[in-house]
């Protein structure tokens, strides 16, 4: 563990913080905001009944394409990773996630971009998209090394962040809220996350279309009720997020303070896990999406990263402050002293509790279930797409085996142990993806023009007439 914690210090440390930073930056320059302009566009294209041109191909809708993506972004690390963010960075990380996560934005649109332009059919006929493929067929075979890298890592990553964390957190909840060991979660994970994956890129987006929506509307309505019922907390804690984002959080009592530094740390590193913008997840599942323009796949997966950094992230972080549970000593705001043993998704389970009783502890633990098991089953596309870049189709088999033996062993391992590796396999992601890039950086801002003074113009005047 001491180990892992040093790798995560080295990984996470000044010069990752600003490659993703200086990426996210850079590429919004670049597109003139283009996450800030574009955004209702956005949104529309991804949650309207959009007519595609007869030149459209791919596997799946927008919709399903980022219901997919919501389902293995919108998982535990809005739930259990936003706690672990707070109590380790105080509430000014939740500011440093809602600037990796509206900087991010413009790298997602990135990412899904080049996907869609330089996606590959495989031999099963579906089509396989993501960094891999971008990095080879964009920067050539001598960039290659790159994209086995991100494969490699975003194979094992699947494993551990879209998997072994997920199943982890929810076989925590599930016994603390039901009192059902761990191992007996963890064989019900297995049997059903096989049931689904050994149905294609078809069922899994089926799935993830039915549940997200559901998932959605449970969480973050059980937040807003908190909030109404706190209203008058809500600028306070928002006063609390911006100031102790440049400021440390002092010592007092048993609680041994927090640094700018950490805040930042915690708020990066839980804020990519959240949201994943950078990681290069999006383009894996991107090029699977009908579209007639690469930039209107892009536009859609963008919004991923709003509607889960900007409104589910942000639900959950203002819970935690406003009731006081980031922090052991009782909080700034409500005073109210809770068990500082507790952590993850435990912490945000009590959180709610506190004030909405036994109805806001169940409200999260069936979050963490469904959100945690929509993840296990998204993240396997991610995994599936970069083992088949290794390997081919013919080894999908033995990845989903070892995918389905990870979701139930991850039940019962050790948390601090399964947080760590999954920092770790973001980190190692994330960097090969941010160097391509930057290198293709001309290219998404070539693609992005064209969209906009050709093909939009025209469908706008279409409208008019």
């Amino acid at each position: 563990m001491d180990i892992l914690s040093k790798i995560n210090g080295f990984l996470w440390g000044t010069p990752s913080l600003i490659l993703l930073f200086g990426t996210g930056l850079f590429l919004t320059i670049a597109l003139k905001g283009l996450q800030f302009r574009k955004l209702i566009y956005a949104f529309k294209l991804g949650f309207t009944n959009q007519q595609e041109s007869s030149q459209a191909e791919g596997d799946v809708s927008n919709f399903k394409a980022l219901m997919t993506a919501l389902a293995a972004t919108i998982g535990n690390g809005n739930i259990a990773g936003v706690a672990t963010a707070v109590t380790l960075g105080g509430p000014g990380a939740i500011f440093w996630m809602w600037v990796v996560g509206l900087l991010g934005m413009a790298t997602k649109y990135a990412e899904a971009l080049l996907a869609m332009k330089y996606r590959v059919k495989n031999d099963h006929g579906e089509y396989s998209s993501g960094p891999m493929y971008y990095v080879e067929r964009g920067l050539g075979k001598k960039f290659r090394f790159l994209a086995v890298a991100f494969a490699v890592f975003g194979a094992f990553a699947a494993l551990g962040i879209g998997n072994s964390v997920q199943s982890n957190t929810i076989a925590d909840v599930v016994k603390d809220s039901f009192a059902i060991n761990g191992w007996i979660t963890g064989i019900v994970l297995a049997v059903l996350t096989s049931f689904i994956v050994f149905g294609g890129i078809q069922r899994i987006s089926t799935v993830a279309g039915f549940f997200v929506p559901i998932m959605a509307v449970l969480y973050i309505g059980g937040s807003l009720l908190i909030l109404v019922i706190h209203y008058d907390q809500i600028i306070p804690a928002f006063a609390m997020i911006f100031h102790y984002a440049l400021n440390p959080v002092a010592a007092t009592g048993g609680f041994v303070g927090i640094t700018v530094m950490e805040a930042v740390r915690s708020g990066v590193s839980r804020g990519i896990f959240s949201n994943e913008a950078g990681l290069g997840t999006a383009a894996l599942i991107a090029g699977n999406a009908k579209a007639d323009h690469p930039v209107k796949q892009a536009l859609v997966a963008m919004t991923g990263t709003f509607i889960v950094t900007i409104i589910v992230c942000t639900m959950t972080g203002l819970v935690l402050v406003i009731t006081g549970f980031w922090d052991a000593s009782g909080g700034l705001i409500s005073g109210a002293a809770h068990d500082p043993s507790l952590d993850g998704g435990a912490l945000t389970s009590a959180a709610f509790a506190s004030v909405l009783g036994k109805a806001g502890e169940y409200i999260v633990a069936f979050s963490v279930i469904f959100f945690g098991f929509s993840t296990i089953v998204g993240w396997y596309v991610y995994g599936e797409k970069c083992f088949e870049y290794l390997v081919g189709t013919k080894g999908i088999i033995g990845y989903r085996i070892v995918y389905i033996l990870a979701c139930g062993l991850g039940a019962v391992v050790n948390l601090s142990l399964v947080w760590a590796f999954a920092d770790m396999a973001n980190a190692l992601m994330m960097i090969p993806n941010l160097v391509a890039l930057l290198l293709l950086w001309r290219v998404v801002v070539d693609e992005t023009n064209d969209f906009f003074e050709k093909h939009y113009r025209r469908g706008e005047m279409r409208k008019a007439s």
